[in-house]
Formats: C-alpha cells, sequence, structure tokens
C-alpha cells in the first residue's frame, strides 16, 4: 500500500492506494471519475499514517463499502496539511 497527500481544488485529502504509484495512469484516472482532475501528491509513510491515525486508520482499511485500490483516511483538509511536516513528505508529483 501507498499513503499520499493529494491536493487538489478542495485542499488536502489523505488517501491509500494499492496501486504501485499514485503516477499510475488508473490510479489518475480513478482519481479523475471522482472530479480530480489537477492535484499535487506527496506520498507519506504508511508507517506514519497508521501511527498517527490508529484505530481510525485499522476501520478504513476494513470498511468493506471503500474500494481496495483507493482509501480516503481523512478529507478534513486543516487536519491533513497541519498533521505532517514537509519532511515526511517524498518529492510531489504533479498531474495537470
Amino acid at each position: 500500500m501507498k499513503a499520499g497527500i493529494i491536493f487538489a481544488g478542495s485542499g488536502p485529502v489523505l488517501m491509500m492506494t494499492s496501486h504501485k504509484s499514485f503516477s499510475d495512469q488508473k490510479m489518475i484516472d480513478k482519481l479523475e471519475k471522482k472530479g480530480i482532475r489537477k492535484f499535487i501528491c506527496y506520498e507519506v509513510p504508511v508507517d506514519l499514517v497508521k501511527k498517527k491515525y490508529g484505530n481510525h486508520f485499522d476501520l478504513v482499511m476494513q470498511d468493506l463499502r471503500q474500494e481496495d485500490d483507493l482509501r480516503v483516511i481523512d478529507f478534513d483538509g486543516s487536519h491533513v496539511f497541519y498533521g505532517f511536516s514537509f519532511k515526511d513528505m517524498e518529492k510531489p508529483f504533479y498531474h495537470e
């Protein structure tokens, strides 16, 4: 699994995916179907996301209503933005 902070028009969202990368075309297609056509993505360590979100992380990962290849961990933009240090983020991926 990969974890990433997606910065889009509505603000940052923390997501998990089983795709090899957030730059994978199938991943991009899935985001576009959700209305996210332009974004910047910073991958963050999965272990750090699990540590910060604890039981919520486990619940989201077990939620059978969500698709296996994309899970939203947190959509509260300010919580996501201030919850991670820039040093936790890898080199960004841009999609337009």
